[in-house]
């Protein structure tokens, strides 16, 4: 699994990068299918927008892609809710994605119960 981290008008330190690595590689443990995580971190310079620092991730799997974006009010509350929502995302696609094969009612194998036969000595 790739994990890769950017920043917009932010300069990402080491610190930033391994706390990044812990919360959002936890992930991994809940579907195994997963190729590559994109990690965009962004400040607004604006200093009277609420929420300034965003996080966003793009999550690519084998069956498709997840798209999560948060913001708060420091990087660190950011990358929180945003490891949180990813998590929540991808049990989500990985019940999906595995639950339409198991609960279709087409593929479960379902027979009528066998016609008894009469006796031999009934007759």
């Amino acid at each position: 699994m790739h994990l890769h981290v950017n920043g917009r008008n932010l300069e990402i330190t080491d610190a930033i990068k391994a706390y990044v690595k812990e919360k959002i590689g936890k992930v991994t443990t809940h579907y195994d299918q997963i190729t590559a995580i994109d990690v965009v971190l962004s400040v607004i310079k604006n200093p009277a927008a609420s929420g300034k620092f965003i996080a966003e991730v793009s999550c690519k799997t084998n069956a498709g892609l997840i798209h999560c974006k948060e913001q708060g009010d420091t990087m660190y509350e950011s990358i929180d809710l945003l490891a949180d929502k990813l998590s929540r995302q991808v049990k989500k696609f990985k019940d999906k994605a595995l639950g339409s094969v198991r609960d279709s009612i087409r593929t479960e194998d379902y027979s009528l119960p066998d016609e008894e036969e009469p006796d031999e000595d009934s007759l």
